[in-house]
């Protein structure tokens, strides 16, 4: 007898890879935006966190499934504080490895950007310079969008000079032959009752 033993198989293959570019970025004192990206080809259907202070004091584990988000809010932070974040894909049949080990330091209230932006290898920093850059776009654009509208502006108001000189200059041509024919009208007048007045003194004597 031979004794036939089934073997699961694709149960550890088909688990998910595990994210990339895990970044943090919106840094603030009480909390941060965790993103990541997921290679295509692969069923994902949750995200699962695991978020660590780095003194180890305390550890929280947030699980979403159904969802395609690649981004989740941390809330309740503590202020100036160091954290660590690892994100694992869920798939139909389990969870991947979790990705690489991404550390963040929370601002503190009176802080705009974090103490440690001189490490530019840091993912915080590298979300930072992304935010950075699209503020700087918005201005740009803003700027941009102005000193059109200031060259709009400009056009329209020369065009109405424009407009106001050409109605001036017609009124002025339709004054001139009004009183060029006045003028003939009334020298004609005086020769007609001179000539007859001329006549009426010749024929009384």
């Amino acid at each position: 007898n031979v004794l036939t033993v089934p073997v699961l198989t694709g149960v550890f293959t088909d688990r998910p890879p595990s994210p990339v570019n895990v970044t943090v970025t919106q840094l603030k004192a009480n909390s941060a935006t965790v993103s990541w990206d997921v290679p295509e080809g692969d069923i994902i259907i949750g995200y699962a966190i695991s978020q660590q202070r780095q003194d180890g004091q305390m550890q929280r584990f947030i699980r979403e499934v159904n969802t395609t988000n690649r981004a989740c809010v941390l809330w309740d932070l503590e202020e100036d504080t160091d954290y660590i974040i690892q994100v694992q894909s869920i798939g139909l049949y389990g969870e991947s490895q979790a990705s690489k080990r991404v550390h963040f330091r929370t601002l503190k209230e009176t802080d705009h950007f974090p103490s440690n932006s001189s490490n530019q290898g840091d993912p915080t920093v590298q979300g930072l310079d992304k935010y950075r850059q699209l503020q700087t776009g918005e201005i740009i654009i803003i700027v941009v969008v102005l000193i059109m509208w200031a060259a709009v502006i400009a056009l329209f108001c020369r065009q109405y000079d424009i407009i106001k000189d050409n109605d001036s200059n017609n009124n002025k041509e339709k004054a001139k032959p009004s009183s060029e024919h006045s003028t003939p009208e009334r020298q004609s007048g005086g020769l007609l009752r001179s000539k007859v007045g001329g006549t009426t003194t010749v024929h009384h004597p």
